[in-house]
Parts: structure tokens; sequence; C-alpha cells
């Protein structure tokens, strides 16, 4: 079973949640190393869970998907091109999509209480918001 102390540990609050459109913003520490904290937790996940088939099967797609988001990021730190990082970011949005997807399966066929995925989700909903937003200034920045 999984503690309080497990994969729920929020990495909300290390360093500045904000996030620069510039290339360079990929290089802040902050957002690296806040998708980075996401990874390790859905790893603890992972480790945590059940021995079943169901849970396996479910983890390994949010183990997939959930440790995606910060290795998308880090490709974008090399983008060459607006285009580029836009794909990069959308393509950790779309991972961040995914996990929240077995997130919720996971706790909805009562293989994890809710209550211990509720901060890991959260911190998925803060990602999504922060990369969301990177884009739409990206896009409005090519539009100039």
């Amino acid at each position: 079973m999984m503690s309080d102390k497990g994969p729920i540990k929020s990495a909300a609050g290390k360093g500045n949640s904000s996030f620069r459109t510039h290339h360079s913003s990929f290089q802040q520490p902050p957002l690296l190393e806040r998708t980075k904290c996401f990874a390790l937790r859905i790893i603890r996940l992972y480790t945590a869970l059940p021995k079943t088939t169901e849970a396996q099967v479910i983890g390994k797609q949010v183990l997939r998907s959930g440790t995606s988001v910060g290795a998308h990021l880090r490709e974008g730190k090399r983008s060459r091109s607006d285009a580029e990082m836009i794909s990069k970011t959308e393509g950790a949005l779309q991972e961040l999509e995914e996990t929240q997807y077995w997130l919720e399966l996971l706790a909805d066929s009562g293989i994890v209480k809710p209550e211990l995925l509720s901060d890991l989700m959260n911190e998925a909903d803060e990602l999504t918001a922060i990369l969301v937003t990177s884009v739409k200034t990206i896009k409005a920045r090519r539009k100039k």
C-alpha cells in the first residue's frame, strides 16, 4: 500500500512556476526541475502499485506518459525555431493529458485511492496550465 509520503509528494512550490517562452526558457531550472520531480513521483507511484495484471498494465502506461513530459521539454531546449518549440511543448501537453487519463483510471477502478492521487493530478493540471500559456504566447509572438 502507498504511504502518504510516496507518489503524492508535491513538487509545487519548488522554484518559479512562470514559464517564459523564449527558447532559453526551457533552460530555466524551475520548469525542468518540476517536470523531473513529476516524473520521479510517477516512478514512485508505479513501484507502489499492486502487482495485479490490471494495476501493472495501467501503471506501465502512466509510467511511460508521465516520464515523457520532461523529456519533451528537454528536447525543446535545443529547438531551432518557434515552430519546433511549439511542437515539443504540445507533445509534452499530450503526454500530460494521457497521464491524467491513466491516473483517473487508477482511481476510478479502485486500484489507488483517489485522495492519494489528488496532489499528482493537481500538479499535472498546473503543468498543463503553464505549458498552454507558453504555447499561446509563442504563437502570438509569431503573428507579430
